[in-house]
């Protein structure tokens, strides 16, 4: 992890699951990352499952240029990424397992920005509609942004963290063309091969 908002977030979440998979939307008080904020969103599916933003931090939405409440997530992403964020969103929906994500962020102009984003679920029951706790920050802030809005994300790397499983980190864009098979106590989700192991935990020298 990259960002000091994104290394924050992950460890209040990781703080406040306590013995869960994952925290539930009361138990994250706003007043406790209140220094975070500007880079979080929440993440919330209406009635036909569509992900659409539920809230977005001042610089959040100054990235795009644009108050983003309401939005369809899916709709920020190239059509390159569309498939693997179907996944992704499985994977931390359905699954209660967080990512690390590098980013691609692209100015109308072409001009690009390296950005970070940190995906969490949130634990929900019945209906609920709360599914994610997110952060979105550029890793170094380009002299273009803030005057010019990112239009379009792409993905570039990803790693899942916690839900009381670890996966390997990967960069998906390079995936083997015959990949290993999966080894004895893994199983797979949503197209990618989860290891049994226990709950990851933030120490100084971990690295994203």
């Amino acid at each position: 992890m990259k960002h000091p908002s994104t290394r924050a977030i992950y460890r209040y979440w990781n703080e406040r699951r306590g013995t869960n998979i994952a925290p539930a939307r009361a138990d994250i008080d706003p007043a406790d990352i209140r220094h975070q904020l500007g880079d979080t969103f929440i993440l919330a599916a209406d009635f036909v499952d569509v992900l659409r933003f539920r809230l977005a931090g001042t610089r959040v939405c100054a990235l795009f240029g644009r108050e983003l409440k309401g939005e369809n997530f899916a709709e920020l992403w190239d059509d390159s990424s569309q498939k693997i964020l179907e996944r992704l969103t499985a994977a931390v929906c359905e699954d209660q397992t967080g990512a690390v994500v590098g980013l691609s962020g692209r100015g109308a102009d072409g001009a690009e920005a390296d950005l970070e984003m940190l995906l969490l679920p949130l634990s929900h029951s019945g209906h609920a509609r709360i599914r994610a706790l997110g952060v979105l920050a550029p890793v170094v802030p380009p002299y273009w942004l803030g005057e010019r809005p990112v239009v379009e994300l792409s993905v570039r790397t990803l790693r899942h963290i916690g839900g009381g499983v670890t996966e390997l980190e990967a960069p998906i864009f390079m995936p083997p063309q015959q990949p290993d098979p999966p080894r004895l106590g893994s199983r797979i989700r949503h197209g990618f091969v989860v290891y049994s192991g226990g709950r990851e935990t933030p120490s100084g020298d971990q690295t994203g």
